[in-house]
Formats: structure tokens, C-alpha cells, sequence
């Protein structure tokens, strides 16, 4: 094995990176992705290049030798973003934990350094690789030099060698000198010949080799307006050439013999990224997993495992971990409890637990307080033990989701890893993955519990002092943890299915499906499988000859926008249409529900989701019962099948009416859009009349549907694109719809303006109750997802507001029911709608308090509105 010498252009790989990946940050607020870009990058190169001598080369500053010949040399570039400024000291941070050396000299390129360290590497036989995104680099390809440049991103590599060049780009690496003097080159600004491309360069070079040998042989060069120009521009193009000729012999005072390299200190480098928050490059670390080995055998912890159970272990400011094994805490069961408290760990066994008299005391005395993992969690599991736990002070779950709304994995070992505390195996490492996990032996099950117990009980501290400082401590222990726990009752609970309705509606779709499909064969003169696209598209395109919309690679799409498009062009598409979204019915709802309600009780118990969406709106997972059309009347009728869980009950529904609109009227603080609400008025109707200067009574129903698009889209940030798809008009005329809205309600417009510079001070946007939205993407360079951020930061507040309303008017409800001692219980909630049931005797004191309770829950400069029905299923109650 020889010398490999690896020369990497600093400048080009960290703005490739800071380009590429969203605009991150860790939990101090710090900017790391293009440090976190060009770290992986490095990481890939020593596993792939393995340098015995390495160095990072760096750009002094803007004014170089170049300048002296060129004032205009790199003019015109944008200014570097600050957000990327910042990464250059952290990066060179990065590289010295590596030890790996990194030089900058003033008024020479990084390409200069890198071409004399290559010319000296190559002197000595040595193979050299250089790493780049900049195709100037490619001069200095030779037998020994290797120019490794990147394509997209920072993840796609292309090798250059002067045979590659030959066969890539048909001239030698120093031909490319002269190809660049002719073709100039508009991102350093050198003018080149003007109007001379890559392929008139390349082909004088093919025929006269050199730029000195083009105009030696000026004479012959055919093509008139070529040579007209080649003669006016002779000064620029020989200028141009010295410009891009990268300095072989600049006077560094680095040599190459002192940049050997023999690896990196991987404790340094994993301190490095734990406190940048790099965990998914924690594996990566060579040597890593010895080290955290050898680190947990010094912190080995030390627990009990009880058999018995003394009323001496529980104290006050216990952190309690309930482990479970399987997806759904309603069925799976429980694999023991971890307890730390104090400098006391122990591990109880599920048995031993359940039967204890102490045990059961202290999780139902309110005056223990208790830290835990997932409220919600933890207290559905207990109830199905006969064990109502109280006194929960803190929840780990709830508050990393308000920490880090954006992360999708809050479980301990997680949450740790983010905040530098590697000591607790992920969950997948004990149990096994997928279908061959499996609860291992007692003595491992033991410490993994009490590990994360222990975590659990330790950054509690941390945690709450981090959502201070964010102003959302108020947000966790007043919204969010009193929700999770009527929440848990909500799950536990369940809500009663109507099994035989639901199964003749079973019946019923089976029988519409196959009279659909006999109807669809008997339009296209053929029978086929109305589910098969390979089968269908061709009956469409083919024999009934409708238009081509979409073609992929194995046929014609018959996707639903595709069919959409089709609808009036021929019976067939409208049968089809109806066809799918019953089947979607059959299969997905009346089916699927079927297949998770409770054997003995005939009840279907959701999980809604309270750390998933960065709104903070509640989703309903196993199953989705937030999600059941209601746009066909057989989907609809599906709710038919929810009825109360006794007799002489009733269900009562009660929702916000335009509670996102009120919302955005009081933010703004828009005088029309609050006077509109003050007043009672339809909000639709009203704004036709703002748009279109009309009276009330010339509003037609299509102005009063295309003010409700605009209402609606005004609050997700909808373009003039996505408004001409909802409306079906031209984006000329969605433009004018839109500006003649913010002309009727400027303080709408800017609200939105406002609110886009607040993300892009602060990198994040609040809701009325302080939850937070980071927005990484909102200073972008790609346009693309700069315009999502924005759009994000415009309906965030709003939409998060109202889920935040949502919820605190849950908890006022839970606690006056309460207080009024009513059976009447809640059992969903539906984004702004919530489900109870009740006696019959209950619900005209419903009806009373439960307006009163969800209007007055919060004060809005406009009023809240609600509406409420009630009957003998939820569909009735609608």
C-alpha cells in the first residue's frame, strides 16, 4: 500500500451541504446542517478513500491575486446566508476533533492550495484524491490525481480521470483551461468569449488543442460571426485563462509530508456529535459501539428485582415506567413496571405488582406525585388492572413532543440520545425486530426497564427547565397533561357498535359494488376486472377512445385525477368513480372496523394520537375514527353504527362553527372579518359581497361557493394554482380573486406578511398558547420548500390556535361535568366536533352547559360559536 493523499475543497462540499438539507438546528437553537451534511460526507470518504494524509482546504476571503487582474472576478455572487456563515467555526470545530488538519492562506483560493499539495503529492508518486464540487478542480486530473467531483447534493460522486475526461467531455484535464477561457464561466463571473457554449469550445479545442493555438489559426476557424467574435473578445478570452488556471505553486507553508493521518479519536468525535445532536452518526463512529460498551460497563446500575412489595419504596417523586410489549396498550400486556425514586431502582414484576395492596395505594394516591413516560399510556394499562392512577406531575412523552414538535420518535431511549444521554438501549435492541421479537429473559427485560427509569427520573429537571425558557411549561402542565388523562378515559371507555347494522351495511355495499360493476361491463360491451388498471386502460383509451390523460411506465393511468378529468367525457367514468369510493367503504371502513371492535364488549376503543401532528391537532389511530367520509351518503350512514353504550342514552354532538376563520379574525385583527362574526353574519356571504361589490341579495350560490374556497384556502396559504384546481377557473382569475381578498381585508394580508418575517427571525412560529413550529425551510434557496414554510408558518398559528381551543374547552367540559355530577361522558373528538353520550334526562342541561362551556373557553376578540345536535347514533346526532 502507497501514500493516498485525500485534499478536500472546504468551501464547495459546505455549501453543497447547507444547499441540500433542510435548514436544521439542534435543541440549543444552533445551525448544523451543513456541518451535519459535509460530516457525513467525510465520514464516507476515510471509509472509501482510507488517506494515510488528509487535509481540508478553506477560502481566506473574498479578495484574491485574481482580483488584481479582474475586479470583477466572482462578482455578482450572492452574499453567503448568515445561517451558513455561522456552520464555518463549528465545522473546523468538526475537523479538529477529527484531527483532521485544515489551512487557509489570504488572497489565494482553495483551489490553489489544493493544486499545490496535489502537484507535491504527485511529484512523490504519491495517489492523490481531490474532493469538490467545483469543476475547475478538474485540471488537475492525472495518472496519479483523481478528481472526485459531486453531482447532486453531496451524495452523488463522479470519478474524473484524464480518460474519463476524454470519454465524458472529449478534451484532456489541461484542456479544460482553455475550454473555460472560451466559454467563460457565470458563476465566478469570467466573461469568456461571449456567445462561444461548451460545444463550439470543445470543438476549436478537438481541432486546435490550445486557446494560443485557436488564434494562431484564426484565419481558418469557419463561421464568420465565430471568428468576428473570437477576434473582438481576444483580450477577454486570454484574461479568462489566467484566471481559471488554478496557482500550482502558491506559497503555502503546509507541506504534505505534514499531513499524515492515522484515524480519529472516536470519543472525541462522538463528544462532537452528541453535542451537536448527531445521533444517527453515532453508529457510524469507528470504535463507538466498543466505547459505549465498555462506558456502560462502568455505569452499571444497580436495581432490585421485588418479589414483594413494602410500602417503605414509595416515596414522593417517583418516576414510574409501565413496559409493555405490542403496538396497542388496550390489549397488549404488561411486562413489569421500573420505579427510581431517590437513590433507589428497582424492577416489579407484572404479578407481583397487580396483587399488591401498597402498590395499588400509592399509584391511587393523588398526593404521591408520580413522573412517567405517557400519561395517557400509563393510566389505560393500569384501569385495565382495576388501578385509576393519580398525581402525575410530569410527562416525558408530552413534553419532548412540545421540545421537538418535528421528531417522530419520542420514546426514552430517543429523547435521551437527543439530549446527550446514550446510556439506555432503544427498545428494537432488547426485543428483537418485527416478527421475531420477543420479550426476553427477566434479568435483561429488568435493568432495560430500570435503565429507562432511571433516565426518566433524571432529565425530568432538564426538560422542565428547557420549556420554561420556551414559555411552554404553562402549555404542558395545563393543556397537554390534564388532556392526556380525560383522553385515556376517553380510549378506556370505548364507544358501543352497532354490530348488526353495520354488517347489513356490509351487505348492502356488496350488493350496490355488484350491480356497479355489472353496469360498468355492460357500458364498455366487455367483462373485466374493474380493479385492474392493466385492464382497464385499455377499455378507456383504447376501445371507448376517451382522451389520454396520463400515461406510466406499464400502461395509461387510470388514477382518480385522472378520472376526474374524464367525468363528462363519458357515462363510464362517473360508475367508475362510485364504484372505488364504495369500495374504499367496504373495504376500509365497514370491514375494517369490524375487525377491531372488542369480542366482549362490542365496542371499538381508538388511541388518539396527542405527539404526532406539529399543529398539535389530535389524530385517531386503530382505527381512525376522525376519518369516516362524510361527503357519500353511505359514508355518512356508517356513523349510523355508533350508538350509546347503554339504554335510554343518547349521543350528543356538539362542533365550532368556522372556529379557524374566528381564529384568523382575531389574530389579524381584521375590522371587517371581526365585524362580520360580531354581527352574526354567513362569513361566506359576506365576503361575496366584499369580492364581488355586491348587495346580500344578488349573491349567487356559485359567488357564495367560490368566497368559501377563498375563506377556507386563505387559511392553509393556498396559492393561485391550488385555488384554479378547487374552483375550476384559470390561475388569471384565481390571482385576481385573491388580491381582490386581501383589498377587502388588508389586515389579513398582513397578518401574512408579518408572520412570514417573525419565522424568519425567530425559525419558528406560536400558536395563541405558545406552542411552537420550528421552521427550518423558511430561509431556503429552493423555492419549492421555502414556499411550504411559509405557507406553514401562515396556517399554523391559526390552525394550532384552534386545536389548542379544542382541547382546553375538553378539559372545562370534563371538569363541569364533574362539578354538575352527570353520567353524560365524552367519547371522540373530531378535529372541532366532540362526541358524547348521555341519559336522555341529561341532555337538556346538556344542551345548556355545553355551548356555554366551549364558547366562553377561551376569549377571542370575535365570539365562538357552536352548534350542537343530539339522537339515537352519532349520524343522528349530525
Amino acid at each position: 500500500m502507497g501514500e493516498k493523499l485525500v485534499l478536500i475543497d472546504g468551501n464547495s462540499i459546505i455549501y453543497r451541504a447547507f444547499f441540500a438539507l433542510p435548514l436544521l438546528n439542534n435543541d440549543k437553537g444552533v445551525y448544523t446542517n451543513a456541518v451535519y451534511g459535509f460530516t457525513t460526507m467525510l465520514l464516507k470518504i476515510l471509509e472509501d478513500e482510507k488517506p494515510t494524509h488528509i487535509l481540508v482546504a478553506f477560502d481566506a476571503g473574498k479578495t484574491t491575486f485574481r482580483h488584481e487582474t479582474y475586479k470583477e472576478y466572482k462578482g455578482g455572487r450572492q452574499k453567503t446566508p448568515p445561517e451558513l456563515s455561522e456552520q464555518f467555526p463549528l465545522l473546523k470545530e468538526m475537523l479538529d476533533a477529527f484531527q483532521i488538519p485544515h489551512y487557509q492562506l489570504d488572497q489565494y483560493e482553495a483551489d490553489d492550495i489544493i493544486g499545490t499539495l496535489a502537484s507535491e503529492g504527485e511529484a512523490k508518486n504519491w495517489d492523490v484524491t481531490v474532493i469538490s464540487g467545483d469543476k475547475d478542480l478538474l485540471q488537475l486530473a492525472s495518472d496519479r490525481v483523481t478528481v472526485n467531483l459531486t453531482k447532486k447534493g453531496i451524495s452523488d460522486i463522479e470519478s474524473y480521470t484524464p480518460s474519463f475526461m476524454k470519454e465524458k467531455m472529449e478534451i484532456d484535464p489541461d484542456q479544460l483551461i482553455d475550454l473555460k477561457a472560451l466559454m467563460g464561466d457565470s458563476s465566478d463571473n469570467i466573461p469568456g468569449v461571449p456567445g462561444v457554449g461548451q460545444k463550439t469550445a470543445t470543438k476549436l479545442l478537438k481541432q486546435y488543442h490550445t486557446l494560443e493555438k485557436v488564434y494562431d489559426n484564426l484565419d481558418e476557424v469557419s463561421g464568420k460571426k465565430l471568428k468576428e467574435k473570437l477576434t473582438d473578445h481576444r483580450s477577454e478570452a486570454f484574461m479568462s485563462k489566467e484566471l481559471v488556471t488554478i496557482n500550482r505553486d502558491s506559497p503555502i507553508t503546509v507541506k504534505t509530508d505534514e499531513l499524515d493521518y492515522s484515524g480519529y479519536p472516536a470519543a472525541e468525535v462522538s463528544t462532537m456529535f452528541k453535542n451537536l445532536g448527531f445521533q444517527s452518526l453515532l453508529p457510524r463512529v469507528d470504535g463507538a459501539a466498543e466505547e459505549d460498551e465498555s462506558s456502560q460497563e462502568l455505569n452499571e446500575i444497580e436495581y432490585d428485582i421485588l418479589h414483594e412489595i413494602t410500602p417503605d419504596i414509595f416515596t414522593n417523586n417517583a418516576a414510574l415506567v409501565v413496559e409493555m410489549f405490542g403496538d396497542s396498550y388496550h390489549h397488549a400486556a404488561i411486562e413489569g413496571f421500573g420505579l427510581v425514586s431517590g437513590s433507589r431502582a428497582c424492577f416489579i414484576p407484572t404479578e407481583t405488582a397487580i396483587k399488591s395492596k401498597d402498590f395499588k395505594a400509592w399509584v391511587e394516591d393523588a398526593g404521591k406525585s408520580k413522573t412517567v413516560f405517557d400519561a395517557k399510556k400509563t393510566l389505560v394499562a393500569l384501569l385495565r388492572h382495576n388501578m385509576h392512577i393519580q398525581g402525575i406531575t410530569f410527562d416525558m412523552l408530552l413534553s419532548s413532543y412540545l421540545l421537538n414538535p418535528s421528531e417522530n420518535n419520542h420514546d426514552i431511549p430517543a429523547i435521551g440520545h437527543r439530549m446527550g444521554r446514550t446510556e439506555v438501549l432503544y427498545d428494537e435492541e432488547v426485543y428483537g425486530k418485527g416478527a421475531k421479537a420477543k420479550v426476553p429473559e427477566q434479568n435483561v427485560l429488568a435493568e432495560h426497564v430500570v435503565r429507562k427509569t432511571n433516565l426518566l427520573y433524571q432529565i425530568k429537571t432538564q426538560m422542565d427547565d428547557l420549556l420554561k425558557q420556551n414559555d411552554q411549561y404553562q402549555l404542558l402542565k395545563e393543556l397537554e397533561m390534564p388532556l392526556a388523562l380525560i383522553l385515556g378515559e376517553m380510549e378506556h371507555t370505548g364507544v358501543l357498535v352497532d354490530i348488526d347494522r353495520l354488517e347489513k351495511m356490509g351487505e348492502d355495499l356488496t350488493q350496490r359494488l355488484d350491480n356497479l360493476e355489472q353496469e360498468v361491463q355492460e357500458l364498455a360491451g366487455e367483462e373485466f376486472n374493474l380493479n385492474s388498471p392493466k385492464q382497464l386502460g385499455p377499455i378507456l383509451f383504447e376501445k371507448l377512445e376517451l382522451p389520454v390523460i396520463k400515461k406510466t411506465k406499464t400502461g395509461y393511468s387510470t388514477a382518480a385525477d385522472v378520472l376526474e378529468q374524464l367525468k363528462h367525457e363519458h357515462p363510464i367514468i362517473e360508475k367508475l368513480l362510485l364504484y372505488r369510493q364504495l369500495g374504499k367503504l367496504q373495504s376500509t371502513y365497514i370491514e375494517g372496523l369490524l375487525k377491531v371492535v372488542d369480542k366482549d364488549t362490542n365496542k371499538i376503543h381508538t388511541r388518539f394520537n396527542q405527539a404526532l401532528t406539529q399543529t398539535g391537532r389530535l389524530s385517531s389511530i386503530d382505527p381512525n375514527l376522525q376519518n369516516i367520509p362524510i361527503r357519500l351518503e353511505e359514508g355518512r350512514k356508517i356513523r349510523q353504527a355508533f350508538v350509546p353504550s347503554k339504554k335510554g342514552w343518547m349521543m350528543f354532538a356538539a362542533d365550532y362553527s368556522q372556529i379557524e376563520l374566528r381564529v384568523l379574525a382575531h389574530i389579524a385583527k381584521d375590522e371587517k372579518l371581526s365585524d362580520a362574526f360580531k354581527n352574526d353574519q354567513d362569513i361566506h356571504t359576506r365576503t361575496a359581497m366584499d369580492v364581488f361589490h355586491v348587495k346580500e341579495d344578488e349573491i349567487t350560490s356559485n359567488m357564495r361557493r367560490q368566497a368559501k374556497a377563498v375563506n377556507f384556502g386563505i387559511v392553509y396559504g393556498i396559492s393561485d394554482y391550488g385555488l384554479s384546481q378547487s374552483l375550476g377557473i384559470t390561475r388569471k382569475e384565481a390571482k385576481k380573486f385573491i388580491e381582490r381578498y386581501f383589498e377587502s381585508y388588508p389586515d389579513v394580508k398582513k397578518y401574512m406578511d408579518d408572520i412570514i418575517q417573525e419565522a424568519k427571525h425567530q425559525g419558528f412560529v406560536t400558536t395563541l398558547m405558545n406552542r411552537r413550529r420550528y421552521l427550518p425551510d423558511i430561509t431556503s434557496r429552493n423555492f419549492n420548500r421555502r414556499s411550504f414554510a411559509e405557507r406553514t408558518a401562515m396556517n399554523t398559528p391559526i390552525q394550532g390556535s384552534a386545536a389548542d381551543i379544542i382541547k382546553k374547552a375538553m378539559i372545562d367540559l370534563h371538569e363541569k361535568l364533574l362539578d354538575e355530577k352527570l353520567e353524560a361522558r365524552m367519547l371522540l373528538q373530531v378535529h372541532d366536533e366532540l362526541i358524547l353520550e348521555a341519559p336522555e334526562a341529561e341532555i337538556e342541561k346538556l344542551k345548556e352547559i355545553v355551548p356555554a362551556i366551549m364558547e366562553s373557553t377561551v376569549e377571542l376578540s370575535v365570539p365562538l360559536k357552536v352548534d350542537y345536535e343530539y339522537g339515537e347514533s352519532w349520524f343522528d346526532a349530525k
